[in-house]
């Protein structure tokens, strides 16, 4: 087995991605010491009964002393206040990371509260389900998937690469980007899609001439696979609608426009646009699959359900 990475890591929040880290840096060995805090004392129990970690409290600051790695899990609506409880008790030479899908928003909360000697490193790790809480994680959730780093001018390369480690250890592949490439690249490839769906669901929802039971009866003609998505965390989603709102607009302004494009050849018969447009998107579906981020298989790789017939 490989010498562990880190002494003790600190995971503030213990939810989705947290708990699938703790599971992971115990399975790889990746520190000797696991704490974990969270606000809500009845998750911080269940935290403590799947024996996610070593070390549990409430007190931001008591999880995170002594800490070389502190990894903050939480609503990106809330770094600002995790970094100012957690900052008087960090020590020199730690390396402090996140995991929020926004960074532009979360280095302004972060960034002024890190004291001086202690590494910031921006990430975000691009995986998730629609589950949420410590009973959620699982160790392969960052298998084959990207880790996105948008360190800050004065980052130590080698605190970068200690990091970056980290996640490889995980299962992630690495890349870096600059924080405001970050969001507008994060708004069309996951925030869009899921406030979209979050509008489907409440469009159909709302609809007066269809009745609920219908909606659900009927969904696998591919409402369902909206629904995925739009039952991901609504404190989260909340909060990214709210921190990256800049580049979600500019993409859903783009969007805006090219529905009315679509609206108009459906309107007007234009079956060679609608042709093309299908066309083009067949192909993006086909390269995500080659680039490895999906699997090729029917139902959206959902396995079937065998029933056993009725005698």
């Amino acid at each position: 087995m490989t010498e562990p990475l880190f002494d003790k890591i600190a995971l503030i929040g213990i939810g989705l991605i947290g708990s699938s880290l703790a599971r992971v840096i115990r399975r790889e060995n990746l520190a000797h010491e696991i704490a974990i805090a969270t606000r809500s004392q009845d998750t911080l129990d269940r935290a403590r009964e799947l024996e996610l970690g070593d070390i549990y409290t409430t007190d931001m600051a008591e999880g995170v002393r002594d800490a070389d790695l502190v990894i903050v899990s939480v609503p990106v609506g809330s770094s600002g206040d995790v970094a100012e409880q957690i900052a008087p008790a960090l020590k020199a030479g730690a390396i402090v990371t996140d995991v929020g899908s926004t960074k532009g928003s979360v280095i302004a909360q972060m960034a002024p509260f890190i004291p001086h000697g202690v590494h910031f490193i921006p990430g975000h790790p691009l995986a998730g389900t629609e589950k949420s809480g410590p009973d959620a994680g699982f160790a392969d959730l960052f298998q084959n998937r990207w880790c996105i780093f948008t360190p800050l001018p004065d980052t130590d390369p080698q605190a970068l690469e200690k990091l970056s480690e980290f996640w490889r250890r995980c299962g992630s592949n690495i890349d870096t980007m600059d924080p405001e490439h970050h969001d507008k690249v994060l708004a069309i490839v996951s925030h869009l899609p899921h406030i979209i769906a979050y509008n489907i669901v409440g469009t159909a929802d709302d609809l007066q001439t269809v009745t609920k039971s219908e909606v659900i009866k009927y969904s696998a003609s591919g409402f369902r696979d909206f629904t995925r998505l739009a039952a991901s965390d609504p404190t989260m989603w909340r909060d990214v609608c709210l921190h990256n709102r800049d580049a979600i607009l500019e993409m859903l302004a783009r969007f805006s426009e090219d529905l009315a494009f679509l609206q108009r050849a459906i309107r007007w018969g234009d079956g060679d646009k609608l042709f093309d447009l299908f066309t083009r998107t067949r192909a993006v579906r086909r390269s995500i699959i080659e680039a490895g981020q999906e699997i090729d298989a029917p139902d959206f790789g959902r396995k079937s359900v065998e029933t056993t017939p009725k005698k």
